[in-house]
C-alpha cells in the first residue's frame, strides 16, 4: 500500500491520517516507503510514529535520526521535534545547547512551536543566554501567529507586567483566546479572570474542561490552587483535580 500524493514531493495528509486511525500497521509501512523514496513530509511522520510507537514498535533513537534527516532537507518542523528529543533526552543524550540551536532554526523559519520552545529555554536560561524580553517578544510573535500555550504565556507576562507594562484587559483577552483554542492552562488562566469578576459559573465551565485535558503537571499546581480560592463552589472542585491527578499518575 502507499499513499497518494499530492506531488511527487508531497503525501496526501488526510489520506495518513485516515489509514493511521483505521489501520496504524499498514500507514507505517506505506510511511516507510515513502520516507525512503526521500519525501520529507513523510519523514517527519515517520519520525513522530516511532517516537510515539503508533503502529511501529517504539523507537526513540530511530526516531531522533528520521527528524535529522528530514531537518536537513528544510522541514521547520523537524528542527522543532528534533529539538524536542534534544531537550529531553528521547533517543539520545541530553544537549540543550543543541537543542536550543534546533528551536532557534525552526523560529527563524516562522514555526510557532519552534518561537515557543525557544522562547521556553531562553526565558530559563537552558542551552542558551538567559533572555526574558527575547522570550516575550516570541511569545507574542506565536501568540499572534494562534499558538494557544504561548497565547497564555504571554497574558502571564501582561498580568503581571514582566518585562512589559502591566495590562490586565491584554491578559484577559490572550488568556480567553487560550482557553479558547483549546489550552488547558489558558482555560484555567482565564477561569481565574472570570472568577476575579465574580462569574462564578463561568469560571467552573472552563475550569471542567482543563480538568478533562490537563496533564499530570498541571493537576499537581492546579489541585491545590483552587483549594485556596476564594469561592466556594470552586474550592468544591479541587477534590476532581486530585482524583483526576492520581488517575493519570495510576496510568488510567
Amino acid at each position: 500500500m502507499t499513499f497518494a500524493l499530492r506531488n511527487r514531493q508531497e503525501l496526501d495528509s488526510e489520506q495518513f491520517a485516515q489509514m493511521l486511525e483505521h489501520s496504524p500497521a499498514k500507514a507505517a509501512q506505506a510511511l516507510l516507503a515513502a520516507a525512503g523514496q526521500d519525501i520529507v513530509e513523510a519523514q517527519l511522520l515517520l519520525g513522530q510514529i516511532l517516537l510515539d510507537g503508533r503502529g511501529i514498535e517504539k523507537d526513540p533513537a530511530l526516531a531522533r535520526r528520521w527528524f535529522a534527516i528530514a531537518a536537513n532537507r528544510g522541514s521547520a518542523m523537524a528542527h522543532n521535534m528534533l529539538g524536542r528529543c534534544l531537550e529531553h533526552g528521547w533517543g539520545g543524550e541530553v544537549d540543550l545547547a543543541a537543542a536550543a540551536a534546533r528551536y532557534a532554526q525552526a523560529s527563524r523559519a516562522g514555526l510557532d512551536w519552534g518561537m515557543y520552545n525557544f522562547a521556553n529555554l531562553m526565558a530559563t536560561g537552558r542551552g542558551v543566554e538567559q533572555d526574558s524580553t527575547a522570550a516575550l517578544g516570541l511569545y507574542r510573535q506565536a501568540a499572534e501567529l494562534g499558538h494557544a500555550k504561548s497565547m497564555n504565556l504571554l497574558g502571564r507576562y501582561l498580568e503581571e507586567g514582566r518585562h512589559c507594562p502591566r495590562d490586565e484587559a491584554s491578559a484577559q483577552h490572550w488568556y480567553q483566546r487560550s482557553a479558547e483554542a483549546g489550552d488547558f492552562r489558558g482555560q484555567f488562566s482565564y477561569a481565574g479572570v472570570l472568577a476575579g469578576k465574580g462569574q462564578v459559573h463561568e469560571a467552573l465551565v472552563w475550569l471542567q474542561r482543563a480538568l478533562a485535558i490537563g496533564n499530570v503537571n498541571f493537576l499537581k499546581v492546579a489541585g491545590p490552587a483552587l483549594e485556596q480560592a476564594a469561592d466556594a463552589e470552586i474550592r468544591a472542585l479541587a477534590p476532581a483535580y486530585q482524583a483526576r491527578l492520581l488517575q493519570l499518575q495510576a496510568g488510567h
